[in-house]
This record gives C-alpha cells, sequence and structure tokens, in this order.
C-alpha cells in the first residue's frame, strides 16, 4: 500500500489558459484572494490520535486531515477499517495505521449496530492502552457513528483534547436511508446520541453552514461548531478556465455528455437523471450519460429501467475511479449533474462533485435546496427543483441549447469554488487544530 505521491508543499492553480485570451487576467484576478499555503509546524512535536470507520486511503476527508497534520510536524496513530489487500498495521513515517479487523458493508440496522459496537469497542480499547504508555495531545474522531466518540474518553481523562468530525447528520440519513419516521423511537436515540456525542468533544467540525445550523439548533452551541467544507484536492483536481462549445463544435462533436460520479445510492437520483434523459434525448438525439462509481443493487435496477426505456446505447456505467482518473473523464464531459431526490439529507448536503465539476470548468446542473444554495446563488449552477425529472430535464436541454450562458454559469460557479479551495480549509482545519492545543485554550 502506498500513499499518495509526494507533491509540492505549496500548491498553486494551473489554470489551462490555451482555448481562451481572456482567461489569463481573468484567472489572476480570481486566484489574487486565494492564500498561499505556509506549514511552518504549528503543530509539530504534537500526537495525534484519530479514528474513522471507513477505509484509509480511501475515505479523503479524513486523508487530507492526516496530510495536513503530518505536514505541520505532528506524528498520528490511525485507526480504521480494513480489507483482505492491505496490512493490519503499517507505519509509513510520522503515520501509524491500524486496520482493525470490522468489514464496513452497508446493511439493516442491526448489522450497522453490530459493526459499529465491535469497532468501538477495539478502538477503545487500542486508544486506552497506547495513552497510558504516550499520551495523545489530541484525538480527532470522524462520524459515523457519533457515538465513536467513546474511543477518545480515556484519552481525555489523561488530558488530550477531542474533536468530533461531523461528517454526516445520522438523524437525517437514518430518515432518507430507513424511511424512518423523524419523530420514531430510533431517530429520537440517533438524536440523543448526538447530543451527548457533541457534549464529550472539545470542539466539533462538520462540512458546511446546514449542517452547522441543524447541529446548533438541537445538540450544541453554534460558538462550539466550526465548518471545514469538502472541497476537491487542487493538486489533483487543477484549475482549468471554461472552454466555450461553439455552435460548429456543437453541429460536429457526438455525442453531447452529461456525467454523473459517486455513491450510485437512492438519494443520490440516478434513477432520476434516467427519467430526464428520456426527455432530453428527444430534443437532442447525440445526449449520452456517463456513469461513474461502485457498482450497486440500485445501480443495476437503474440499468435495466434504463435498457426498458430504450436508453441502452444513451447509459454508459464505466465503474468506480480513482479520483485522479476522475479527472480525464469529467474533462472529456459537457456537463455534471447533481440529480438529487427531495429528502432529509440531500436538502442539506453540500455535493464536492459540484466543486470537482467546476474546478475543471464544468457548468453543473444541481438540486434548489439550501445546503447548495448557502453557497451558490442563481447564474452560479443551472438550478432544477429537487426531485423534479422534468425540470431537471429543462435544464439540461437548456444548458445545451446556450453554450455560451453555460460557460458564462461555469465561471461564476467557479468564483464560489475558488472561494472555498482546499488550501483554505485546510488553513481552517489547522487553525482550530492549534488555537485548540494551545497553552492558553482552557476549554
Amino acid at each position: 500500500m502506498h500513499l499518495a505521491p509526494n507533491r509540492p508543499e505549496v500548491s498553486e492553480l494551473s489554470p489551462d489558459l490555451s482555448s481562451d485570451s481572456t482567461a489569463a487576467p481573468r484567472a489572476e484576478m480570481l486566484n489574487a484572494g486565494v492564500p498561499r499555503v505556509n506549514f511552518d509546524g504549528r503543530l509539530r512535536g504534537k500526537h495525534v490520535g484519530m479514528v474513522t470507520f471507513s477505509f484509509y486511503p480511501g475515505d479523503p476527508r479524513p486523508r487530507r486531515a492526516v496530510e495536513a497534520f503530518l505536514k505541520e510536524g505532528a506524528s498520528v496513530d490511525l485507526l480504521c477499517v480494513g480489507d483482505e489487500s492491505t496490512p493490519g498495521r503499517e507505519t509509513l513515517g510520522s503515520l501509524d495505521v491500524s486496520r482493525l479487523p470490522v468489514r464496513n458493508r452497508r446493511g439493516g440496522k442491526i448489522s450497522y449496530a453490530y459493526q459499529y459496537a465491535a469497532f468501538i469497542l477495539m478502538s477503545s480499547a487500542i486508544f486506552g492502552l497506547r495513552s497510558v504508555r504516550r499520551r495523545y495531545d489530541l484525538v480527532y474522531v470522524n462520524n459515523m457513528p457519533d457515538i465513536l466518540v467513546v474511543s477518545a474518553l480515556m484519552p481525555k481523562m489523561l488530558g488530550a483534547k477531542v474533536i468530533l468530525d461531523l461528517h454526516d447528520p445520522m438523524p437525517e440519513l437514518m430518515i432518507t436511508i430507513f424511511k424512518a419516521s423523524k419523530d420514531g423511537l430510533s431517530v429520537r436515540l440517533v438524536r440523543l446520541l448526538e447530543k451527548w456525542s457533541m457534549a464529550r468533544a472539545n470542539f466539533v467540525l462538520t462540512v458546511n453552514t446546514a449542517c452547522k445550523k441543524i447541529f446548533a439548533s438541537r445538540s450544541c452551541p453554534a460558538e462550539k461548531i466550526g465548518v471545514v467544507m469538502n472541497a476537491p484536492d487542487s493538486d489533483i483536481f487543477s484549475f482549468r478556465a471554461p472552454s466555450p462549445r461553439t455552435p460548429e463544435i456543437t453541429a460536429t462533436r457526438r455525442p453531447f455528455v452529461i456525467m454523473y460520479h459517486g455513491s450510485l445510492v437512492e438519494r443520490n437520483g440516478l434513477d432520476l437523471a434516467v427519467d430526464a434523459l428520456s426527455q432530453v434525448r428527444q430534443v437532442v438525439p447525440s445526449v449520452e450519460l456517463r456513469i461513474y462509481g461502485k457498482s450497486t443493487p440500485f445501480l443495476e435496477r437503474v440499468m435495466k429501467a434504463a435498457k426498458d426505456k430504450g436508453l441502452h446505447d444513451a447509459v454508459r456505467y464505466l465503474g468506480p475511479k480513482r479520483l485522479e482518473d476522475l479527472v480525464p473523464e469529467i474533462s472529456d464531459c459537457d456537463l455534471g449533474i447533481i440529480p438529487n431526490h427531495r429528502n432529509a439529507f440531500t436538502e442539506i448536503n453540500t455535493p464536492t462533485r459540484i466543486f470537482e465539476y467546476l474546478a475543471l470548468g464544468k457548468p453543473v446542473v444541481a438540486p434548489r435546496t439550501p445546503g447548495i444554495q448557502d453557497y451558490f446563488t442563481d447564474g452560479s449552477l443551472f438550478f432544477f427543483e429537487s426531485g423534479d425529472a422534468a425540470d431537471l430535464a429543462r435544464k439540461i436541454e437548456y444548458a445545451y441549447s446556450h453554450p455560451a450562458e453555460a460557460m458564462a454559469t461555469a465561471e461564476r460557479g467557479q468564483e464560489v469554488y475558488l472561494a472555498h479551495t482546499w488550501q483554505q480549509e485546510r488553513e481552517t482545519l489547522v487553525g482550530l487544530v492549534a488555537k485548540l492545543l494551545s497553552p492558553r485554550e482552557t476549554n
């Protein structure tokens, strides 16, 4: 197993300016406000424990947090789930990775409860034993589940600070995945565990403004919550100015490519995209939907439905891709789509995929939801009414028929992206951790 290749310590956005003579001054103007990244050892000598019920290095958010801490001089003990293809324990410089013999598999409530309980017991025991031998300065807990913060209780008793990073709000996910009632017993229990878990942490992080508002309204004071967004890694998704799609190119190019990548689960609306495609094809016969992600039973149902609709030649499933391998695929598409259904989770989600498309200069069709509109306004994305296949189709047709406006929309969307690059989000993360670990910090 190998970490990502070594990269320059100072990352710079590198726009592709070959296709537009006006792009250079525009890119310089946009980049003028992007702060340089300085690795000045703010965490030098600190010992960090991190735990995540996911695979490392596959899960981007914990991976980037680990990289940020290491570059600032910290040493990191990481506990995560494992698989048959990776060693149970390995040391990579100042990073010690322990992969516990618990598999993260999709299932029902009982299956999840068993997996969580086994992982929490093991991680609690490991951190407890290690903290006796060498004290931790910080334990960084990634949900899900929220109750994984139990792993940090012994180190906290011995002086460690605790950060709980809430990637997803569990009550909203339970409502969405299991069709649970928001007032049902299981959801109320998860809300209580959320509140208890946040109380155990010295500081809480989450992924966007919408999630912060929810957590502050029911579980934790707002001043105890910080936001570090899931921005794409600009070393992978290097900034590129949008390229114009001229009428001549439109007339000769085949096909018009719409792209979806990400988790192939019902809430993310791939079935909605196929329904929209059947309408778009009547106006744009050359349209093609390319799909990337790990195969699921839901995908199989969607592909069968596409075949039944006569779209077998217009819907292409191209399998899972590493982030690095997605770059040429996005570069080759004309339009990125976020075809979400309307539900408790997608209402507050800000998909990272939006920023990945925009970084590479592609316009995006996205649902009109609070989690997205907290950052994007009309004119920076093509908005459709969440869950409405007909409206999604209309916005795809509009983007195809108005290439100049599609390019302008992508440019305005890029201004939002450049305000939330990983360089800036990383600075927020390291700054919050350094402040928390400062001798003057007493919470």
